[in-house]
């Protein structure tokens, strides 16, 4: 028997609902909410440092959407064939069998979603500096306070997930209105040049090729989340055409989004201000609105605080269903008796997030490393269209194409220009390897 549905309201209310029908505006809500994060009050400084001109930075964002809607339809393909709960966990079981199924939960724990949350708890600290002066040691620590506070509100209960859902997404939405709208009306910098894509080297003086690609980094982290548009095509009525419509509305909605907030920072801000800024979004509305600096800075504060509190709230969820299935440690399985949520399966995310912040440090560090794996996944998912789809129409084949190209080149070039990351999200791909063959060795032996 299994307690999970008992122990967890979410996963009552999901079974209860199961048969609910998902029509084409809640699916784009979906794609919308899951892309537009806390990325994009950051990452502009990463890509402005990699890219210094104007043109070159608002070409990588537009390169970011066409990569984006290419995945996204290729998936939504796939989706719409195997409309299973799980998405990409799907994919690749069905394409390659349980080995990289299983790597992508591992990776979730030991890269992408301890990664994520280490990334975003120092987008907070960079805003709160707004407040108060921190050296990057207080920010540290400050950090790390942020985890373990909201990681006993979450084992506490899903409650407080809820409420914190609820204001990130109203704070997020409102900070980015709120930045475009100040931007292209009051914005001072008439001088900016959106058409000048003049080159200079950019950081370490890069070839172009390799800067853009390091700046993709940024954007893919930034656009990253739409796939899980995906993960409820089994709700959905007429998947085939109602995923897809609503991939192509989400993505051009979050890319026209993303271009004109990168527009109001150029409008507020010269490109190398952006470059050096640890908090683009409050600097660029100060220079017009002092108090305005610090509300925005309120506002990405509280947006940052909803997603670490949703992330630390259902990425547990992963591990404890490949605890259930015996391919991952006991411990995650259990139960908090009193509380109902996956009490050791939060506190382990918890601890190796903080293990990640103390090493790799910076936010630059923390993305790279995730997206350099996460791509991984993108890139075997990918090519999964061809071998459980096997295509006939041309632009689904091309399309598929060049987001299996576009990924490859990213995971490539950080190889190449990150490999301390790079290598680092590797040699956990390869412990997760190991792991996988004592668990099923472990379940085989259980059968028996």
């Amino acid at each position: 028997m299994n307690p999970w549905p008992l122990a967890d309201p979410i996963e009552c209310f999901m079974e209860e609902h199961r048969k609910k029908e998902i029509g084409l505006y809640g699916l784009t809500m979906i794609a919308i909410g899951s892309s537009i994060g806390s990325g994009i009050f950051k990452t502009p400084s990463e890509i402005a440092g990699y890219l210094p001109s104007e043109g070159l930075m608002l070409l990588v964002w537009m390169l970011g959407g066409l990569i984006a809607l290419s995945g996204a339809l290729t998936f939504a393909k796939i989706s719409a064939q195997f409309p299973q709960v799980g998405g990409f966990y799907v994919f690749l079981k069905e394409a390659y069998g349980g080995l990289p199924a299983f790597l992508f939960g591992w990776s979730m724990l030991l890269v992408i979603n301890t990664g994520s949350l280490a990334a975003l708890s120092l987008v907070f600290t960079s805003y709160l500096g707004s407040f108060f002066p921190l050296s990057d040691n207080a920010q540290l620590l400050i950090a790390v306070i942020t985890i373990v506070i909201l990681t006993v509100m979450n084992i506490l209960g899903v409650k407080f997930g809820n409420i914190f859902a609820s204001i990130f997404t109203s704070a997020k939405l409102f900070g980015i209105l709120l930045v475009v709208f100040l931007g292209l009306f009051f914005g001072a910098n008439y001088g900016v040049n959106f058409f000048n894509t003049g080159f200079s080297g950019g950081q370490n003086n890069l070839p172009v090729v390799s800067a853009f690609g390091l700046a993709l980094i940024g954007v893919t982290f930034s656009f990253g989340g739409y796939q899980h548009a995906t993960f409820v095509a089994a709700e959905v009525k007429d998947a085939g055409r109602v995923v897809p419509k609503a991939l192509v509305i989400g993505i051009v909605i979050v890319c026209l989004a993303y271009l004109t907030i990168n527009i109001a920072y150029l409008r507020f801000l010269p490109i190398e201000q952006i470059a050096a800024s640890k908090s683009v979004a409050s600097d660029a509305i100060s220079t017009i609105w002092t108090f305005g600096g610090k509300f925005v800075s309120f506002l990405i504060i509280l947006s940052v605080l909803g997603t670490i509190g949703i992330y630390i709230l259902t990425a547990p969820r992963i591990y404890f269903a490949m605890a259930e299935d015996k391919l991952f440690f006991k411990k995650f399985a259990e139960i908090h008796p009193v509380y109902g949520t996956p009490v050791w399966a939060i506190v382990y995310q918890s601890i190796w997030t903080i293990i990640l912040l103390v090493f790799w440090k910076t936010f630059s560090n923390l993305i790279t490393y995730v997206v350099f794996v996460d791509e991984i996944f993108f890139f075997l998912a990918a090519i999964s269209f061809f071998i459980l789809i096997k295509p006939k129409k041309l632009i689904g084949i091309f399309l598929a194409i060049i987001f299996v190209a576009m990924t490859a080149f990213i995971i490539l070039n950080t190889l190449y220009e990150k490999p301390q990351q790079a290598v680092a999200g590797l040699i956990f791909l390869a412990i997760g390897c190991v792991f996988f063959v004592i668990f099923r060795r472990t379940t085989q032996n259980s059968e028996k």
